[in-house]
């Protein structure tokens, strides 16, 4: 799996370097929309926009527009499947983050979405898309909200790209030639960090038992 995915994110950054904007926009747009639907490709789309403007300096003013129009489309249809299966949500997300969600947006409205949505990982983005959908909040101005907010995200990584242009390039060809190592990294905190919730959850169910066993004993 990791292999497969090494060499497609490899062959998509390449595409994107080299085609024309009219084939490279297409590219984009469905990559954007993979990333914010069902699967997850963290900072896919901002490795790329500032990997195509580092590369193509002219098309700073036009190109982070296509990451976020695939976004705008991939968030749609996460909100639409939220919207019509409440399963989908309760079986996705623990119930605990749902109710933290719903508090944030009985505070914020629609406007909880827009940190999330400007913010990379490890902040959290998908659950509030879908409890947008879950909540039925209006579609329009749901899209609006996340076009705004990465719009300004993939245009700060294009600009950054544009006059850091340099410094970008050696970062870029630095993490392409580490990109395994980096990978594995990530893999190792992610399984690392599951692991010590885990224990720690464990921990937590057996306190009360403890203090329960203690105060029969007492």
């Amino acid at each position: 799996m990791l292999v497969w995915f090494l060499e497609w994110f490899n062959s998509v950054s390449e595409q994107v370097k080299v085609l024309p904007a009219y084939f490279a926009a297409p590219i984009m747009i469905f990559v954007g929309a993979l990333d914010s639907s069902l699967l997850s490709l963290p900072e896919v789309n901002d490795y790329i926009t500032a990997y195509r403007v580092a590369h193509n300096p002219s098309e700073v003013y036009y190109f982070p527009l296509f990451p976020a129009i695939g976004s705008v489309i991939g968030c749609l249809i996460l909100y639409r499947i939220a919207q019509r299966g409440e399963q989908f949500v309760t079986k996705r997300f623990h119930p605990k983050h749902l109710d933290r969600v719903k508090e944030i947006y009985r505070k914020w409205g629609i406007f909880a979405l827009v940190i999330p949505a400007l913010l990379p990982p490890p902040m959290p983005f998908k659950i509030f898309v879908a409890m947008a959908g879950a909540l039925n909040y209006p579609a329009a101005r749901f899209a609006a909200v996340i076009m705004i907010a990465r719009t300004v995200r993939y245009y700060f990584w294009g600009w950054v790209a544009f006059f850091f242009r340099n410094e970008v390039l050696q970062l870029l060809g630095w993490l392409e030639s580490h990109l395994i190592e980096i990978i594995g990294v990530i893999i190792a905190l992610f399984i690392l960090s599951f692991v010590g919730r885990l224990v720690f959850a464990r921990l937590r169910s057996q306190t009360p038992e403890r203090e329960t066993h203690a105060s029969y004993t007492d």
